[in-house]
């Protein structure tokens, strides 16, 4: 029996285990919308309001699943709008495939209404775009496109890939079927290499392991923590993969990224053997890559990483090992430890001065965000999925918050190490609607304002989350930059909001607004019980700027330097 080409194309993600679709519906890519119509028992397509939210929500898909996200646009604006996602799942390693209706193959190539080279726009060249972007014009072939699609967006470094969808291909009929259900491959430790690593651990006194990255399951993350144990080495997790290692554990040393604890930054530089297992080793998480000198470390390096090209292309590694993160840490767990190592003291402090930084300094104001985060924290159900978006409200939770980590069974951060605003509130009705876990994500009100009209989402799919939203009126983290360079001189940063609390009720969430801290929890357990999504506004004093200091005191700091000629 013959079907039409875009029937088949909703038939072959579902063959794939996709049970969520998000996008924007367009007029390119009606034979799709009308083939999730026709498998709406097995396969949601969430409507979204913003093509940026929707590559979020599949970006978020994607982390928590292992598999890759799905995202629907249509051509020109749409697929531009999207390309927000896509940069992000570039940088953050996430699996994931967008599809793009786009202009018939009639109208190819004359700049017709809303067409843009694809190939151009997304492709591999740009270094932070697409794995792989690719056009289907023989309908009878989509099954081989889908398929691919799949594994090249999870093997290797996992990443995005775009497919071009021309509207006049997905309402052919074809008689094509799906292939098989794909899986990522995995690449195996070279034992001469593992080998090599233990001789290395017994001939360092100082040694540290950073561990991140994507490509992680609840069973490699245990064989890192066996790993661990036995050798009793230190563990950070890189910048935003806070819950890889579990942050209660006795030798967990805290998140390695934007305001790191100083000692544990001064404890990288003096360790004398790092082993990476994951992280690219990025400017966030190298501290602009000064805790680890490029290209050739102070360190002893180890680099363990599941691409090839990705190994050796930033750092000079004393040892490069191409490996998956469930071969790597299944490897490394077998690795015979001996009986008495010289670092256990070095591990006990690195945990000490950990726990040292979950005691915060007093801030002015009727706020006391630790506090607040500490009630979130006793409240939320252990397995609750946090995100977030990009400025420094983030940094409350990244400091203060504590995650039970993978290795318990389930993933439960989602924030982007690219640094991107406005993804926090669409990740997270994603997570709610993919998993039906608590969602809480914390939301500066700048980066609210991005992709806030995504609670429109949430009320029409039936999500839930709890967001809380801290207003200083400004654009904090920029603000932060401005008064360190140019103290006294901000501009473009200050912001007149609307009321957030009004906003979310429009939507259909609840929406309050606090100005104390003892407001706080009454309205946070309120939240939790309500079916409805919740939005809780807190008004944050601006000088409360970062974790560890007032914004007046980097405008101090800086002029200080500015009179002394610095």
């Amino acid at each position: 029996m013959k079907q039409m080409a875009g029937h088949l194309l909703v038939e072959c993600l579902i063959e794939q285990g996709v049970t969520h679709a998000f996008g924007v519906p367009g007029e390119s890519y009606l034979g799709v919308l009308d083939g999730f119509h026709a498998y709406q028992d097995k396969i949601q397509f969430v409507i979204n309001r913003q093509e940026g939210g929707a590559a979020y929500m599949a970006d978020a898909q994607g982390r928590l699943t292992g598999r890759p996200g799905v995202c629907f646009v249509t051509r020109g604006p749409g697929a531009t709008n999207a390309s927000i996602g896509i940069h992000t799942a570039f940088q953050d390693s996430a699996p994931m495939v967008l599809f793009v209706g786009d202009v018939g193959s009639d109208f190819r190539d004359r700049e017709a209404f809303q067409e843009v080279d694809y190939n151009s726009f997304f492709g591999p060249s740009t270094r932070g775009m697409a794995k792989r972007v690719e056009r289907i014009d023989d309908p009878e072939r989509i099954p081989e496109y889908i398929a691919r699609a799949f594994a090249t967006a999870m093997n290797g470094r996992p990443g995005p890939v775009v497919v071009v969808l021309p509207e006049d291909m997905l309402v052919r009929h074809v008689s094509a079927r799906p292939l098989a259900r794909v899986e990522p491959v995995e690449a195996w430790s070279d034992p001469g290499a593992l080998r090599q690593l233990r001789e290395m651990l017994l001939a360092c006194q100082r040694p540290f392991v950073i561990a991140g990255g994507t490509g992680w399951t609840p069973q490699s993350a245990q064989a890192l923590q066996r790993f661990a144990e036995n050798w009793k080495l230190p563990v950070g997790n890189a910048f935003r993969f806070q819950d890889i290692f579990d942050n209660h554990h006795p030798q967990y040393a805290g998140d390695v990224g934007i305001g790191i604890n100083p000692k544990l930054a001064q404890r990288i530089r003096e360790s004398d053997l790092i082993l990476a297992i994951g992280p690219r080793l990025g400017e966030m998480t190298t501290h602009g890559y000064t805790l680890l000198e490029a290209p050739r470390p102070k360190q002893k390096l180890v680099h363990m990483h599941a691409s090839a090209e990705e190994l050796n292309r930033v750092y000079q590694a004393d040892l490069a090992i191409l490996s998956t993160m469930n071969a790597a840490a299944r490897s490394l767990e077998v690795l015979t430890a001996p009986v008495s190592l010289p670092w256990e003291a070095w591990t006990e402090s690195a945990h000490q001065d950990y726990q040292d930084n979950l005691v915060p300094q007093a801030m002015p104001g009727d706020i006391n965000m630790p506090a607040i985060v500490n009630t979130i924290s006793q409240l939320l159900p252990a397995d609750a999925v946090l995100t977030n978006g990009a400025g420094n409200f983030a940094s409350w939770v990244h400091r203060f918050h504590q995650h039970h980590g993978l290795a318990s069974g389930l993933r439960t951060q989602l924030a982007p190490t690219v640094g991107s605003m406005g993804y926090g509130v669409p990740a997270g009705i994603a997570a709610n609607l993919i998993t039906g876990r608590t969602v809480f994500t914390i939301a500066g009100d700048g980066d609210f304002l991005m992709n806030g009209q995504e609670l429109a989402t949430a009320t029409q799919h039936g999500a839930k989350t709890i967001v809380v939203l801290l207003n200083n009126g400004m654009y904090g983290t920029i603000r932060m930059h401005q008064e360190r360079e140019f103290p006294r001189h901000d501009s473009g940063s200050n912001l007149k909001n609307p009321d957030f609390a009004a906003l979310a009720r429009a939507y259909g969430y609840a929406g309050v607004r606090i100005t104390r801290t003892d407001e706080f929890e009454a309205e946070f357990k309120a939240a939790l019980a309500r079916p409805e999504g919740t939005l809780i506004e807190i008004m944050l004093d601006p000088e409360v700027i970062t974790t560890r200091g007032t914004l007046s005191a980097i405008r101090d700091a800086a002029l200080e330097r500015r009179q002394n000629g610095a």
